[in-house]
């Protein structure tokens, strides 16, 4: 079922990078080779792009509707191979299945929803102010689409990009990350099988410095639409800006839940849990700082580490970088005067396992504090209050998404309207975007832009507006 080598998909042909290099992909469950994935250049992102601007015209002449009609087959035909695409995931990723079916079914709902737009391709009609005219708005594709996702969630994140793209008429060059290449290259087959034209999707595998920023630099390309680090998003929004070609980011996160003396502690210990920890921390929404207030703190934490304790299958991490990055971080909190009170460590010496960590006394300026992990590490903070739950909140250069525990609709409303976070979450996790609501942040968040939800249409299409002039002696 898993090929021994991935190769790239280029207008409808797999084919290997044209230089013929290869790179190794290991399982992060237990290290063992996976398979060989087309390690692509320059050559092969241009190759990508020029099919995808040939395919693109005649796509874009075909109505939203028809469109639509392709990419609910898409998710259709998904739904229908859910077990084999899943087990897919699993093995890149190392994830449990059912974490793995559940993501799948998520990838599932986002091609209906796109699908569904089809029959509603949101515009507007207005008046001028001369009189015979009309103003109205029509939809074009934005061109060519770089659509380049992390490893984290692979299917969903391909469908969160991949799908509103082929709806909006684009062409596209979808990069996975070197991390997670399989599913990529699946679900491009199947969009094939399903229908839709060879060179619309196409799928260009290999390390980023050496495939996706020529798709970055490619004056052919229209539109950049990428989710990772802030950190490479920069080098990604520098490159993409020096020729002024439209750039959309969905970056990391230091996601905080507020724990208030009035909250129901069991939901916000569970929740917390899942938050930080599910997925072994690789969640852009993931929840790395538990702020609790003073009132409850030592309840509070007693109750989290005995759940924690009971805590089991988090899944690895995806490389063997990731995890010494991840622990040295964690010792370097240490060393900065902080306490880890549990995990922190390796677990097993067969994959790339880290034991759930909690670390108490780390100073809100500190790395730790400031720096995205991607990995199951969370600090704990204590507050006075309210006031000074939301400063220290606020007090990182993220601001995608944040929750609070309380029982006061007051107290949640003043949070949400006060809080800097693109999303905020009342009594459940940091975590859990659905398909029909925007996503995207604040601050090296994002860009502004959203994904998913109609939001997405904005960003994969753009608004062209009629002046419709009427001569009345001509009636």
């Amino acid at each position: 079922m898993i090929p021994a080598e991935v190769p790239n998909l280029v207008d409808g042909e797999e084919r290997p990078a044209a230089g013929g290099r290869w790179l190794d992909k290991t399982r992060p469950e237990d290290g063992a080779p996976l398979c060989r994935v087309a390690r692509s250049d320059a050559d092969d992102a241009a190759a990508a792009v020029a099919a995808a601007r040939s395919a693109q015209e005649e796509w874009a002449e075909r109505t939203a509707v028809e469109r639509g009609d392709i990419v609910r087959a898409i998710a259709e035909l998904l739904r229908k191979r859910r077990e084999e695409a899943s087990a897919l995931v699993a093995a890149e990723t190392g994830k449990p299945l059912e974490v793995a079916r559940g993501e799948t079914d998520a990838a599932v709902e986002m091609g209906f929803f796109v699908a569904g737009e089809g029959r509603r391709s949101y515009g507007r009609t207005t008046t001028a102010s001369m009189p015979h005219r009309t103003v109205l708005t029509l939809r074009r594709p934005a061109g060519v689409a770089a659509l380049l996702i992390s490893f984290n969630t692979p299917l969903p994140n391909v469908a969160w990009k991949a799908f509103p793209a082929i709806f909006c008429g684009n062409g596209s060059v979808l990069k996975p990350s070197e991390h997670a290449p399989l599913s990529a290259w699946w679900l491009g087959r199947l969009c094939l099988e399903a229908g839709l034209p060879p060179g619309v999707l196409n799928v260009l595998q290999g390390f980023g410095p050496e495939a996706a920023m020529p798709l970055v630099d490619d004056p052919h390309v229209d539109l950049v639409s990428f989710t990772g680090s802030a950190a490479t998003g920069r080098l990604v929004a520098e490159a993409a800006g020096r020729r002024l070609a439209k750039t959309v980011m969905e970056l990391g996160g230091k996601n905080a839940l507020v724990v208030c003396d009035d909250a129901d502690l069991g939901r916000a210990v569970e929740w917390t849990l899942a938050s930080a920890f599910s997925n072994a921390g690789q969640r852009c929404a993931a929840a790395s700082r538990i702020v609790v207030f003073d009132a409850v703190y030592r309840e509070f934490r007693e109750r989290l580490l005995a759940a924690l304790e009971r805590l089991d299958g988090i899944g690895p991490v995806i490389s063997e970088r990731s995890m010494e990055r991840i622990l040295g971080a964690v010792e370097a909190a240490r060393a900065g005067g902080a306490t880890v009170i549990a995990g922190g460590t390796r677990v097993g010496d067969r994959g790339w396992h880290v034991a759930p960590t909690l670390v108490e006394g780390v100073a809100p300026n500190a790395a730790l504090s400031c720096e995205e992990l991607f990995g199951p590490v969370a600090a704990l903070y204590r507050v006075s209050g309210l006031d000074a739950a939301v400063a220290l909140v606020d007090d990182s250069p993220y601001g995608l998404t944040a929750a609070i525990h309380t029982a006061s609709i007051h107290r949640a409303m003043r949070f949400a309207e006060r809080v800097a976070a693109g999303v905020v979450v009342v009594n459940a996790g940091t975590h859990g975007s659905e398909p029909h609501m925007g996503f995207g942040g604040v601050k090296q968040s994002g860009t502004g832009w959203k994904e998913a939800g109609v939001e997405a249409l904005d960003v994969y299409s753009e608004t062209r507006y009629v002046n419709l002039v009427v001569d009345p002696a001509l009636a």
